[in-house]
């Protein structure tokens, strides 16, 4: 015991097989090539099957890379595919491995059982099977993410995974609250840390802060409105006070839920009004257009790109709609509250999103989508162009590309007059 075993991990090939879902009659239309051979699918179910359960064993092993490359590689799995069936008849084994791994693995490990967590709820779905899940994990990852001594990787993973399994699971506003009042304890400390003139904050305590603010932040989007109301009067007039934080990404999480709160403030009352704003535009304009040497210019753009976007929200009441693709369907993105839930998964399912878009009942539920667009295999076929014709567009879509940008380059290319 105590040796390493050599675990093969999920792959991409794993992925493309078709396994046990409760959508068992949806197809990706990415996993149909022109005249490719048939599959014998029962057969390639077994084999996954038998993979994922020496999987959910070696989550048991004395060996904590062991433990670690078997908890990776069924979150692999899960962001992949529907498993819905299959976890479901080992959902208390599951639960119980991730408990244990949070409870006493180290930091990597920790990390690992935590995105499984959040998986492992994503792909239950909101239900008695879910909450039974949460009430066993709800109070280990809160006890982690309030833990002085544990790891900042550690609570960041189990400050993110308690945002949202509460938001998938809970249908008890107290526990929604207790859940909230606990990520608020967390990201209420950067406030202190900002008003700290002696200079000697810990700034590597930033990231937990931006994850507990970031979880809260999704939760808040499905309280009552009276919540909200008090939830806005209280942290509205302290948010501002993070725009000046030196990490680039507290300052967007900070400026991007500053958009969320006005959004939902001007949804609950029509005349809503606050009383800083001129302060409040001065600082998000600068953002907007910071020039300051000292940054990168990757981050300068980022920053620049997102402050534009939230100076629009809180000045002109605005959002910049976006349109997300997943196989023959459309999403359209109008508000913050929805990019704020789209971002969270897509953070979460990585490659996965588009996918669980199409298939994940839990998801489509969340972004209204109706249920899944079953399409049989014939029809997936005349939707989908030929290797020869991608190539083609793809060609001319590069030269395209590169004579635009020639021109842009070109020192003696016209500027244009101007009258």
């Amino acid at each position: 015991g105590g040796q390493p075993r050599n675990v093969q991990p999920f792959s991409d090939e794993d992925a493309s097989i078709e396994t046990m879902s409760h959508c068992s009659g949806f197809s990706d239309p990415a996993s149909f090539t022109e005249d490719g051979p048939e599959v014998d699918e029962e057969a390639t179910q077994e084999d996954l099957e038998y993979k994922l359960k020496g999987f959910i064993d070696l989550t048991l092993d004395k060996s904590a890379k062991t433990r670690q490359a078997a908890l990776e590689s069924l979150k692999s799995a899960f962001s992949s595919k529907i498993l819905y069936e299959f976890i479901m008849e080992r959902r208390m084994t599951l639960t119980d491995s991730i408990e244990r791994c949070i409870k006493k693995g180290n930091s990597e490990e920790q990390c690992a059982a935590a995105g499984l967590a959040c998986l492992l709820c994503v792909q239950m779905g909101s239900g008695i099977e879910s909450e039974e899940i949460f009430k066993t994990l709800g109070p280990v990852l809160k006890k982690i993410v309030c833990d002085g001594t544990a790891s900042i990787q550690a609570r960041q993973a189990c400050a993110t995974c308690l945002g949202i399994c509460c938001f998938i699971v809970t249908d008890d506003i107290t526990e929604l609250y207790s859940t909230m009042e606990c990520l608020e304890n967390i990201f209420t400390k950067a406030y202190q840390r900002d008003r700290d003139t002696n200079g000697v904050s810990s700034t590597h305590n930033t990231v937990l802060h931006i994850s507990a603010l970031l979880a809260w932040t999704l939760l808040l989007t499905i309280c009552p409105m009276n919540e909200v109301k008090k939830k806005i009067e209280t942290h509205l007039h302290k948010l501002p006070s993070l725009l000046s934080c030196d990490d680039l990404n507290m300052r967007i999480a900070a400026g991007e839920t500053l958009a969320l709160l006005f959004e939902l403030a001007r949804e609950t009352d029509a005349d809503f009004f606050y009383e800083d704003m001129e302060l409040l535009t001065e600082k998000l304009r600068a953002l907007a257009t910071d020039g300051n040497k000292h940054r990168a210019k990757v981050d300068k753009r980022k920053q620049r790109s997102v402050f534009r976007d939230v100076l629009r929200a809180v000045e002109e009441r605005d959002f910049p709609t976006e349109m997300v693709k997943f196989g023959p369907e459309r999403m359209y993105i109008d508000c913050w509250v929805k990019k704020q839930t789209y971002d969270t998964f897509k953070e979460i399912l990585g490659s996965g999103m588009q996918y669980h878009l199409q298939s994940n009942d839990f998801l489509r539920n969340v972004f209204e989508l109706g249920p899944p667009v079953m399409l049989d295999a014939a029809t997936l076929k005349t939707m989908k162009i030929s290797r020869f014709e991608r190539h083609l567009y793809n060609s001319a879509a590069f030269k395209a590309r590169t004579k635009a940008r020639s021109k842009c380059r070109d020192k003696r290319a016209d500027v244009g007059e101007f009258f």
